[in-house]
């Protein structure tokens, strides 16, 4: 295949390389039970995902009444622990991820992970899946003091994977604002958690299966 016109191809992680939907629900719901809420069906978790598990707990608790800063400092501890625990019992990477991630190293790109997950949750799914070593670079939502939409965590991404011309690949309105803050382009999925079209998320291009990734980036 053609050379792609990018050093470094930076990727969202839950919702844009792998379904971690099923994962993050049961982890959502045993904080809920915990608390004497009710659960959540998996459509509704899909709409809450992509700013982080206190934002997951704080809406997540929304839906059935008091959502307070210090519910939700009880609620993380009791997240975490039990996503630490089942953090790959139903994730799974969307159809083609492996193949296109090898599509592009062997068109000379680096890649990169860009995730409001904390770092070590981030690490502990890597491992998981099989992908250690896959990434140059892995940025999580507290490996610096800011996180995504703010484009620090964006650029740190793209240093510490070589720096370069890069794009960042994702499938949400907050991954979109990472992108715009942080001056590259950006390819939306259609597949993720999104909570609007990937059409409306103002995305220089648009997949729905990452066979098409590798010339739809060679396009840009």
């Amino acid at each position: 295949m053609a050379r792609i016109p990018f050093d470094i191809v930076l990727f969202d992680l839950d919702g844009t390389l792998v379904d971690s939907s099923g994962d993050l629900a049961a982890s959502l719901n045993h904080v809920l039970k915990a608390m004497g809420r009710p659960v959540v069906d998996l459509e509704t978790v899909k709409r809450l995902v992509g700013r982080g598990g206190r934002v997951l707990i704080r809406e997540g608790l929304a839906l059935s009444g008091e959502s307070s800063e210090a519910l939700v400092d009880e609620g993380y501890p009791i997240f975490l622990e039990h996503y630490a625990a089942h953090i790959c019992d139903h994730t799974r990477p969307y159809p083609g991820v492996e193949a296109a991630l090898d599509a592009l190293v062997a068109a000379g790109a680096s890649l990169a992970i860009c995730t409001n997950k904390p770092e070590r949750l981030t690490h502990l799914l890597i491992d998981a899946l099989g992908w250690r070593g896959r990434f140059g670079a892995i940025v999580g939502a507290d490996t610096l003091a800011v996180r995504k939409p703010d484009p620090a965590p964006a650029r740190e991404a793209i240093a510490r994977a070589g720096g370069g011309r890069a794009v960042f690949i994702g499938d949400s309105i907050t991954d979109a604002e990472t992108a715009r803050a942080a001056g590259l382009p950006f390819v939306a999925v259609s597949f993720g958690f999104a909570d609007r079209p990937a059409e409306a998320l103002g995305a220089d291009a648009v997949i729905d299966r990452y066979a098409a990734l590798a010339e739809t980036l060679a396009a840009l």
